[in-house]
């Protein structure tokens, strides 16, 4: 089967949503394919920032959105060697209404994006739907190959194809790009703890956890806790191995106010691993193809930016290729206009992150030090108004894009 239109989009997570519902209410023929039946994963990133609420607001879903279920991200607390605590951000005194970070389950966030997406003519989701490869002619990408679910095979063809598949992009590799690596100190285990009856109206907080090679991060969350387990790269065998009541031990050594709860860790297959990887492409395009979010530059955890990245990232390829795409008149120097307006937000992002990895992760698991450097500490709680920087960084990112003028609507529920 041979099917055309005019782009295709590989992966339907936030980046590949957000850009398929832009570019349809441009009037552009897109369709978009996504390898699952659902939306339904565990612990896929569930932080939405503010320049999103904006982004929901200027395309007229902010009702509908803040009506999705949804936490509000606390302050991040990091611990002394005192046994003090250290507060490092202050989401508050940024500007209202867009003065926190929502905590929202992925797959309601998807559903909603693509149940707007669909109410425009020129949009289509493919679900069970995998891009397999590239289809070139002529040096230039002129669409994908699929496989669905059930074994079909097919072709579409496309004026622009977009790569949003992650970090482990099959498309990335059939177009012979390879990312540069940079050194990570840890990997992540996401798992979740069950919050009581009394515990409902507590403050959503982010509290970290420092003892010795181990850190904890928890994310007070609607009915539970989200907890974000860090320890040294690579030791994924060497901790299954061990088996869950030793990492019921740990965790509760660690994380002492969750003690009467880790029973809930029922095996070591509630631990949903995240292989973290940092590092970006050198160039995110070839000629017919685009490569955003983590398929051009893969995020640590640290500071939980990813999702923004990629949204921004989509929000820029809709505003800047729309009109080509309209005209017919796409290049490769259009596709290069997006890796040059992302560019630097992603580096610094990237750099930040280095920072944290640095400065917080590396001296805990080598044994040096008990959280954030002393003189972070000091700033932080001597000048108040520093942790507005964070904040600010982590809610918008260093360069937050705004919906295109052809996007916008009225806000109505």
């Amino acid at each position: 089967m041979t099917e055309k239109t005019t782009v295709v989009i590989s992966g339907g997570g936030p980046a590949g949503m957000v850009l398929g519902l832009l570019l349809a209410r441009g009037g552009i023929q897109v369709t978009a394919l996504e390898k699952h039946g659902d939306f339904l994963r565990d612990f896929r990133g569930d932080t939405v920032h503010a320049s999103t609420v904006q982004l929901m607001d200027e395309l007229g879903l902010g009702e509908k959105f803040r009506a999705l279920p949804q936490s509000r991200l606390g302050d991040l607390e990091a611990p002394l060697p005192d046994g003090g605590r250290v507060q490092l951000s202050e989401f508050a005194a940024l500007p209202a209404p867009y003065n926190y970070v929502a905590m929202i389950p992925q797959w309601d966030l998807l559903d909603f994006l693509a149940g707007e997406a669909a109410k425009e003519p020129s949009f289509t989701l493919r679900m069970n739907t995998a891009a397999t490869g590239l289809i070139k002619e002529n040096g230039k990408v002129a669409g994908v190959r699929y496989r669905t679910r059930d074994g079909e095979e097919g072709e579409i063809r496309a004026e622009l194809t977009v790569a949003c598949d992650g970090r482990h992009s099959t498309l990335r590799q059939e177009a012979g790009l390879s990312p540069k690596e940079y050194p990570v100190p840890f990997d992540t285990w996401w798992f979740r703890l069950p919050r009581h009856a009394d515990e409902q109206d507590q403050i959503a907080r982010l509290v970290g956890e420092f003892k010795g090679d181990q850190i904890a991060l928890s994310f007070t969350r609607e009915d539970f806790y989200q907890i974000a387990y860090f320890t040294r790269k690579g030791a994924d065998p060497r901790l299954r191995a061990e088996g869950v009541e030793r990492f019921r031990q740990k965790i509760a050594q660690l994380l002492p106010q969750y003690a009467d709860r880790v029973e809930h860790i029922r095996s070591m297959d509630d631990l949903h691993l995240l292989d973290v990887k940092l590092n970006r492409l050198p160039r995110w395009h070839i000629d017919g193809l685009l490569l955003i979010g983590d398929a051009a530059h893969a995020m640590s955890p640290a500071g939980g930016m990813g999702i923004n990245l990629a949204i921004q990232d989509a929000v820029a390829a809709a505003t800047l290729l729309a009109e080509p795409l309209q005209n017919g008149t796409l290049t490769t120097a259009d596709l290069a206009k997006v890796q040059k307006r992302r560019w630097r937000p992603t580096v610094l992002v990237q750099r930040f992150q280095l920072l944290l990895h640095r400065v917080m992760f590396a001296p805990a698991f080598a044994g040096k030090r008990v959280g954030p450097p002393k003189p972070l500490v000091f700033i932080a709680r001597r000048f108040p108004a520093f942790r507005r920087i964070p904040s600010k960084l982590i809610a918008f990112g260093p360069r937050p894009e705004h919906a295109p003028a052809y996007a916008r609507r009225a806000n109505a529920l």
